[in-house]
C-alpha cells in the first residue's frame, strides 16, 4: 500500500530550439544615446557575424516559464533530503552563503599583495587552528581541493617522512571497508596495495592486520567510521601494531561528521588524515565540486606540509616558502577559499557545543532510520551504526527485486535514492545517510516510503521492478548512456533534411 506519496509534475518540456519562431525576442533595448559604430568596420568583417545559426528565438514569457519549469524538475537539498550514504549531502545554512559574499572576501584577488590580504590570511590561520583542535592534530594544510586530493596529499606526506628516515617502504594496507579512492591514491603515490579483510562484525581484523604489517608497510589507510557505518573500535590497537613496525596510520576523514566533538583521531593514534569540508562542515556539495580536503597531521609530519605556510611575526601574517622538507605545492594558490570561508562560518556559528550536537543528531537520525526499517530489510552487520546505516536487498531478491529497483521506486515517493550497491563488501547494499539536518517528520516519511516499497515487493514486485512511474524519463539504458553519451543537441531528422 502506498502511503504519503509526494506528487511529481509530469508535463514535458520542449527544448528552446524546438520552441523557436523567427522574429521573437525576449528583450527590448533602448535607442542608442551615442553615435552608432559599424561592427564590421571596427572589428573587421571576418570577426563579425550578423546572426547565430540555429540560435533560438523566443519571447520573454516563454523563456521565463521554460527555465522556471526546468528548475522544478531538479531535486535539491532545499526540496528534500538526500539519503546518500558516504556523501553527506546536507542542508547548507544560509549564514555561510552570506559570509562568503562579503565583498572584501568574495572579491579578493589571489595575486594581491600580502599587506592587502591580511583578513583572508587570518581566515585561513583561524580555520587551521580550529581543525587542528577538532581532530587532535598538530598541523593543518588547507590546500587540497577535495577529499581524494587530500588523501593523495596525506600519503605523499607519509612517503616524504619515511624517505627522511631513510626508508620510503613499498606497501600500503587498505581494509575492504575503506573508500574506493584509497587504493587509487596509494597506487598513484607509488605504493603497492594490499587489502585487509574485515571480520564478521564489519571491522578491521586485528589478527589479519598483525600478520600483514612488516618492514615493507608504509601505512594503513582506514576509513573511520568505515563504509558500513561502523566505528572501528580497535583503531587504537591498530595504531599500536603499525607504530611498532615503524608504519603510519592514515585516516580517511570523509565520515568525520560522526565524530566531531565526540572523538579526536589524533587521540587514538592517527598520524595523518584529511577532512571533507564540503561534507562535515557544510558547504554546497555535489556535481563535482567545489570542495576542500584539508589534511591534518601529527608533529613529525608538519615539516613536510605543502608550501606556502602562513607564519605570523609582530601581528603581521606572511607566506613562508623556504621549507626544505616540504612536499611542495599541491594546488595553485592556497585552496578553494570560498569553501574554506563557509566552513569557518559554520564552525563559528555552531561553537563547540553546537558541533557536538550536530554529530549527535547525525548519529541519532541514522539509527532512527535503522530501527524504522530493520524488520523489513536485511541488516548484514549488527554493530551500532554511526552516521549511516547499510542494509542489503537479500530479502527482496527472493522476489526478483534488487537494490537498484528499490532506489528507482523511491523516486516515485519523492525522495532522492540512497547510495546503491556500495560498499562492495555488502551484496546489494542500500547505504543510507540522513545527516543531522533532517527533521523527525522527514525521516518518518522516508521510513514510511521504504516500508511501503517492502510491501510492494511482497504483493506486486513488478511495480517495483519497472519503477519509476511518475518521472518524465523512465528507465534508461545506463550502459549505453555511459558508453555512447549524446552530448550535443541535433535537430529532428525532417528539419535536418529540409535544411540540407
Amino acid at each position: 500500500m502506498i502511503r504519503k506519496v509526494r506528487s511529481h509534475q509530469t508535463q514535458n518540456e520542449n527544448l528552446l530550439f524546438e520552441r523557436s519562431s523567427p522574429g521573437k525576442k525576449g528583450y527590448q533595448l533602448p535607442p542608442l544615446d551615442v553615435p552608432g559604430v559599424d561592427p564590421a568596420a571596427a572589428l573587421g568583417a571576418t570577426n563579425v557575424r550578423r546572426e547565430i545559426t540555429d540560435f533560438p528565438e523566443v519571447s520573454e514569457v516563454e523563456i521565463i516559464r521554460h527555465f522556471t519549469r526546468l528548475s522544478t524538475w531538479n531535486y535539491a537539498i532545499d526540496l528534500g533530503m538526500y539519503p546518500l550514504g558516504s556523501c553527506t549531502m546536507k542542508y547548507n545554512p544560509r549564514l555561510n552563503e552570506h559570509v562568503a559574499r562579503i565583498a572584501g572576501l568574495a572579491q579578493a584577488h589571489p595575486y594581491q599583495p600580502e599587506e592587502l590580504a591580511q583578513g583572508a590570511m587570518r581566515v585561513q590561520v583561524q580555520l587551521e587552528q580550529y581543525l587542528a583542535e577538532i581532530t587532535g592534530m598538530d598541523g593543518v594544510t588547507l590546500q587540497p581541493a577535495a577529499g581524494a586530493h587530500g588523501e593523495q596529499t596525506g600519503i605523499l606526506l607519509i612517503r616524504a617522512y619515511l624517505e627522511s628516515q631513510g626508508d620510503a617502504r613499498k606497501k600500503v594496507l587498505i581494509p575492504d571497508s575503506a573508500h574506493g579512492t584509497n587504493p587509487a591514491t596509494a597506487a598513484i603515490a607509488g605504493y603497492e596495495v594490499e587489502e585487509i579483510a574485515s571480520n564478521s562484525e564489519g571491522m578491521i581484523d586485528l589478527e589479519a592486520l598483525e600478520r600483514a604489517v612488516d618492514d615493507s608497510v608504509a601505512a594503513l589507510m582506514v576509513t573511520n567510521p568505515n563504509t558500513v557505518g561502523i566505528f572501528e573500535r580497535d583503531i587504537a590497537k591498530a595504531a599500536q601494531i603499525l607504530h611498532a613496525k615503524g608504519a603510519q596510520l592514515y585516516m580517511d576523514g570523509a565520515n568525520m561528521n560522526a565524530l566531531v566533538g565526540i572523538a579526536r583521531p589524533g587521540d587514538f593514534g592517527v598520524d595523518v588524515m584529511h577532512l571533507n569540508l564540503h561534507k562535515t562542515f557544510s558547504t554546497p556539495h555535489g556535481g563535482g565540486g567545489p570542495g576542500a580536503g584539508p589534511v591534518a597531521v601529527k608533529s613529525h609530519l608538519v615539516p613536510h606540509l605543502p608550501i606556502p605556510r602562513i607564519t605570523e611575526s609582530g601581528g603581521r601574517l606572511s607566506y613562508q616558502y623556504d621549507l626544505p622538507q616540504s612536499i611542495g605545492r599541491v594546488r595553485a594558490f592556497y585552496g578553494n577559499f570560498g569553501v574554506l570561508l563557509r566552513a569557518l562560518a559554520y564552525i563559528l556559528a555552531h561553537g563547540g557545543d553546537g558541533l557536538r550536537n550536530a554529530t549527535i543528531d547525525a548519529v541519532m537520525n541514522a539509527n532512527y532510520i535503522r530501527k524504522g526499517i530493520e524488520d523489513r530489510y536485511e541488516l548484514p552487520y549488527k554493530a551500532p551504526s554511526m552516521h549511516e546505516c547499510v542494509f542489503s536487498d537479500h530479502k527482496q531478491t527472493k522476489a526478483g527485486v534488487k537494490t537498484g529497483d528499490i532506489a528507482k521506486r523511491l523516486i516515485d515517493y519523492g525522495f532522492h535514492p540512497y547510495t546503491v550497491s556500495f560498499p562492495m563488501i555488502v551484496h546489494g547494499a542500500l547505504m543510507i545517510e540522513p545527516t543531522e539536518t533532517e527533521s523527525k517528520q522527514e525521516l518518518d516519511l522516508f521510513i514510511d516510503a521504504l516500508r511501503s516499497i517492502a510491501d510492494e515487493v511482497e504483493n506486486d514486485p513488478e511495480l517495483v521492478k519497472t519503477a519509476p512511474h511518475s518521472t518524465r524519463t523512465k528507465r534508461v539504458n545506463e550502459t549505453l548512456a555511459a558508453r555512447r553519451p549524446i552530448l550535443r543537441w541535433q535537430p529532428p531528422a525532417e528539419e535536418k533534411q529540409a535544411a540540407d
